[in-house]
């Protein structure tokens, strides 16, 4: 019987193909890095044949381990959101390096819909603010300055589309789809409606027919071309990364709250059916589509997390892995005044500030690679409480936070959360959530299970708990210390 589940995890800096059983157990994995392209201050590019072909081998790798093709159920796609490919239908070849989503090219061209006055009406729409870091304005930036993009839209060939929809048209060989989560992070999809809107379209100067069709997030949606796996292969779950990662910590019912700590983090909280509205900058977003009826989720993104710890590591050569990030944090007793605010690629949720720079304050002849270490792990604290603050404005407190992505697997850092936020944590001992979500998508697609619910009781595993412990001085003490510094950067 075919009953595995092959994810297809396409990450900020590396692709990944995940096995899994259908009762959520992980079996193999086969991941490949991603080369990062930095062509100017505040650019970041990938290359989109190179995405493909990575992917495309981590799951031919794979296939063996699960005795063939034949025994694969499902695959479920979960993407990196808000990155943009431009390719041509005629060629099925990308016409420009991807832009991903830390990109902030489109900076000037945001504040000047924002000085015309229209982010009121965008927000109101899409749940989005006008920023670099949503796919509309990347869209618009391809089709002014690059040649092959223009040509491609003049003659009708042009398709535009976010990483899952790059991959279903190359699986598939040809369909131009976007499943709903990722296509709520372009703005350029009503939160109500069903397909791309005209109107903000024509607003960012995007053809409407060069995007894909929006589809469900789980069901038959598509199958892979049989020459590349000996068969074809039903594709039934697909899903943003955040969007999966929330579905595979069971965030199901209005109120629960997830955050994923990977290259960026993010914070969803599950507003069911209502249509979410937030006067305090966070966002509106899809967190499931199935059968045409939509769940909907406020989201706070922070740009840079893991991200942080790779700089101190691959720019700077403070620590040689990530991992040793929570043995230098543990060496010492407090950061000595050291803080970093982590700005590297602008400030996201709830500041919004595209323009800000990374800073790092109260250096002293006594800092070491420890201080910036413990500092580095102490501003994902800070982020998530300010983010804290504002869910909380607008009546979504957190009780409880579950937490997940590669980052969380330091304990050190999952009980300073629990400490600055003062609410219970709660990580799952499989901490890839991103791709288990992705894998309840595909296992109810596939008719494994008769809905998420089911799906989710079946596959997610047990859970390693964070209580507050911190002393209330100490908190407020550290807190003021990071608006100071915050308000500098």
């Amino acid at each position: 019987m075919a009953d595995y589940i092959l994810v297809l995890d396409e990450g900020t800096t590396s692709t990944r193909a995940m096995l899994f059983t259908s009762d959520g157990a992980m079996v193999a994995v086969s991941q490949k890095e991603l080369t990062q392209h930095y062509p100017q201050a505040g650019w970041v590019e990938h290359d989109a044949s190179e995405i493909w072909n990575k992917t495309l081998a981590c799951a031919q790798e794979l296939l063996p381990k699960a005795g063939g093709a034949a025994s694969i159920a499902a695959i479920g796609i979960t993407n990196q959101r808000e990155t943009v490919v431009a390719w041509d239908k005629a060629t099925g070849e990308p016409l420009h390096r991807a832009i991903v989503w830390q990109d902030r090219r489109t900076a000037d061209f945001c504040e000047g819909l924002r000085a015309s006055g229209h982010e009121s009406d965008v927000q109101s729409r899409t749940g989005l603010l006008l920023d670099p870091y949503f796919s509309g304005t990347k869209m618009r930036w391809l089709l002014d300055n690059v040649a092959e993009v223009k040509a491609a839209a003049e003659k009708g060939t042009l398709a535009l589309g976010t990483i899952e929809s790059w991959l279903t048209y190359k699986l598939t060989g040809g369909a131009h789809v976007s499943d709903a989560s990722n296509a709520s992070r372009t703005l350029l999809l009503e939160l109500a409606g069903a397909q791309f809107d005209a109107g903000l379209c024509d607003l960012l100067g995007v053809p409407r027919a060069a995007l894909p069709e929006v589809i469900d997030m789980s069901g038959a949606l598509g199958e892979t071309a049989a020459e590349l796996f000996g068969r074809a292969i039903p594709i039934t779950g697909m899903g943003g990364d955040q969007q999966a990662a929330t579905i595979g910590q069971s965030c199901l019912s209005p109120g629960e709250t997830k955050a994923t700590y990977g290259t960026g983090a993010f914070v969803l909280t599950n507003q069911g059916r209502t249509i979410p509205r937030s006067q305090n900058r966070l966002l509106g977003t899809v967190l499931t589509q199935i059968g045409g009826e939509r769940i909907y989720a406020i989201e706070g993104s922070v740009f840079v997390a893991g991200s942080l710890v790779q700089w101190l590591r691959d720019s700077l050569g403070v620590v040689e892995s990530a991992s040793q990030t929570e043995v230098l944090a543990r060496a010492i007793p407090d950061t000595g005044g050291v803080t970093i605010v982590p700005a590297l690629a602008g400030l996201g949720a709830p500041h919004w500030r595209a323009e800000a720079r990374g800073l790092i304050s109260g250096l002293s002849f006594a800092t070491g690679k420890a201080e910036l270490a413990r500092a580095a792990l102490e501003a994902m604290a800070y982020q998530t409480h300010d983010l804290a603050e504002a869910f909380a404005k607008g009546g979504r407190g957190w009780g409880t936070l579950r937490i997940d992505g590669g980052m969380s697997a330091n304990d050190w850092m999952a009980q300073d959360l629990a400490d600055i936020l003062n609410v219970p944590v709660e990580r799952p001992e499989f901490v890839e959530t991103t791709a288990l979500g992705a894998a309840m998508l595909a296992a109810t697609g596939a008719d494994l299970y008769p809905d998420l619910d089911a799906a989710a009781q079946a596959m997610r595993g047990k859970l390693h708990n964070f209580t507050p412990s911190m002393d209330d001085e100490v908190r407020d003490s550290r807190l003021a210390r990071w608006r100071k510094a915050l308000a500098a950067a």
